[in-house]
């Protein structure tokens, strides 16, 4: 995406990644093997441009106003509220994954902020080093072979591959808030974790604004190091070996 409306369950923590790689994707942004990931570049590239125009309008006027009325300590308390609600089904899909250490840990982490963080608006878990290992179903996929697909840039979802937009549907049903009633109340729990990502990226956004960069392809190619980097932990092994084998 050039969009910074990318909704929580579609990867809210990619602006985070951009801040992070800005040194070190500038220099491989046009290299062929990304770029060949990217068949439907003119469709991505109007996405794009209509996500962009609707964060401009809507989501981020309402994140800087909700940052600058929101006591920081209550901000905090929201986000960790949302983290605890996604370390569970990160807990699934570790387990899907027979990553067992890091099962363990996410569902300790459930358990600690639930019981002992108020409902997770505390984080307990990880003031006693307990990590985070964010799982989503198209990690999953990826596990067990499932190749990444071209690159998508989803309306108002942002960016995205084929396995990971097939995953949706998987992810959003196991997403608690979907569970919420009445839908009223589950709405605003939606939107308010939306407001909430989206002001917590404001900062890296505001980077990417300013760098003297194809946001596009920047943020194309940012993504895809980043879901690639999170299917093999860290440790992905050279882009010229089969992507989607260990």
């Amino acid at each position: 995406m050039t969009t910074v409306f990318s909704l929580p369950g579609a990867r809210a923590g990619l602006w985070a990644a951009l801040a992070a790689l800005v040194l070190l994707t500038t220099g491989c942004a046009a290299r062929g093997d990304v770029a060949s990931r990217d068949p439907f570049e003119r469709w991505n590239r109007g996405v794009s441009e209509f996500n962009d125009n609707i964060d401009s309008v809507v989501l981020k006027p309402v994140a800087v106003a909700y940052r600058e009325v929101t006591p920081p300590t209550v901000r905090t308390g929201v986000s960790n509220f949302f983290g605890n609600l996604g370390d569970f089904w990160s807990f699934v899909n570790s387990a899907l994954q027979f990553k067992w250490q890091n099962a363990a840990e996410n569902l300790m982490r459930v358990n600690v902020n639930t019981f002992f963080g108020l409902g997770g608006i505390l984080d307990v878990a990880s003031e006693m080093n307990i990590d985070r290992h964010r799982e989503d179903f198209g990690q999953t996929l990826g596990r067990w072979g499932v190749p990444a697909g071209p690159y998508l840039v989803l309306p108002l979802l942002g960016p995205s591959t084929l396995r990971d937009t097939l995953a949706l549907p998987v992810d959003r049903r196991g997403d608690p808030v979907q569970d919420i009633n009445p839908q009223a109340s589950r709405n605003a729990t939606y939107l308010l974790r939306a407001v909430d990502a989206r002001s917590n990226l404001l900062r890296a956004s505001a980077v990417l604004d300013e760098a003297a960069l194809d946001k596009y392809s920047f943020t194309r190619d940012a993504y895809l190091q980043r879901r690639r980097a999170e299917l093999f932990d860290g440790n992905a092994p050279d882009p010229a070996e089969p992507p989607e084998k260990k």
